[in-house]
């Protein structure tokens, strides 16, 4: 039994073959549909969410399987003290598969340790949020046709993204990928992605406040917001959340073939205007979301696919 609680638990090899898996599911949707009709999948949400805890669900629906779990820490025996252990060693005796996020660090790998059925890390705090690594990855390969060679800015909240930290790991073992961390000072990324990914890894980044410094030097854009939920105070979250907005003026100054991606949800960051653009894809990020889901659990149950 396997769980996933960071990209780095697939190896590269896993997650070209992962990939793949998701790219015949957007080709061949009807071959999958029936693949999991006897299997069940627990979200567990102890934190709000709308798109992954849909896309799980839908993916898990998409494959002919069930779906049960909560929305919300309030919703579920958490509100009443119950460990994350004890919810999971529960939730075990009623799913073949669980899907969870939590505010806390490290609570999914808390869950796998406890659990008899495999754990899938849907976001534990400012830490880790795999799928959406393994979203970023799909949506990059489809695009671009390959993961590796390329430069990549990631804007904007680069201390408490977890998407972020998540992506960097993941790319930094692919070859020739080279990294602009655009951020104003008081969101620059943890001391430890600095060092212990980028730096161990011998991988060329820049770090630059001004958006306008590194747009005609990328091949893709990573959009984050700032996370008003991780500020401790009010008057910071103010401060910063209109620090960096993308719109079409500054979109001159990148390449016809760069792409704009976020993952979601949008406040202020990026203008609607930029929607219409061609290099806008982060809503296609969003369906790709669905199909790396709905590889990741057939992988993690090892259920046998059709030919």
């Amino acid at each position: 039994m396997r769980h996933l609680i960071s990209p780095l638990d697939f190896s590269v090899e896993e997650l070209d073959k992962l990939l793949a898996l998701a790219g015949d599911i957007e080709k061949n949707p009807q071959k999958y549909a029936h693949v999991c009709d006897d299997k069940r999948l627990a979200t567990l949400f102890y934190e709000p969410s709308t798109r992954t805890r849909l896309s799980f669900e839908a993916a898990m629906m998409n494959l002919g399987g069930k779906v049960l779990g909560f929305s919300s820490a309030d919703s579920s025996s958490a509100a009443k003290g119950e460990s994350v252990a004890d919810t999971i060693r529960v939730v075990s005796c009623y799913a073949d598969i669980a899907a969870m996020r939590h505010p806390k660090e490290g609570a999914a790998l808390v869950a796998s340790m406890a659990s008899s059925i495999p754990v899938i890390n849907a976001g534990d705090g400012g830490h880790q949020h795999p799928t959406q690594t393994l979203t970023d990855l799909l949506t990059i390969h489809s695009l671009k046709g390959r993961l590796g060679d390329m430069t990549i800015g990631l804007c904007g909240d680069l201390k408490f993204g977890r998407t972020v930290h998540s992506l960097i790991e993941a790319l930094v073992r692919y070859a020739n990928v080279r990294f602009y961390l655009i951020s104003p000072e008081e969101l620059r990324v943890p001391s430890w992605i600095r060092e212990d990914v980028l730096e161990k890894n011998h991988i060329e980044y820049k770090e630059v406040e001004r958006l306008e410094d590194a747009l005609p030097e990328l091949d893709i854009l990573y959009m984050t917001r700032v996370q008003k939920e991780r500020f401790f105070n009010e008057e910071d979250y103010v401060r910063m959340k209109d620090f960096y907005i993308l719109d079409m003026p500054k979109l001159e100054l990148a390449k016809k073939d760069m792409y704009i991606l976020h993952p979601l949800p949008r406040v202020n960051e990026i203008a609607v205007e930029v929607d219409s653009d061609p290099r806008a894809a982060y809503f296609r990020q969003a369906q790709y979301g669905v199909y790396v889901r709905m590889a990741l659990i057939l992988t993690l149950l090892e259920v046998k696919l059709p030919c």
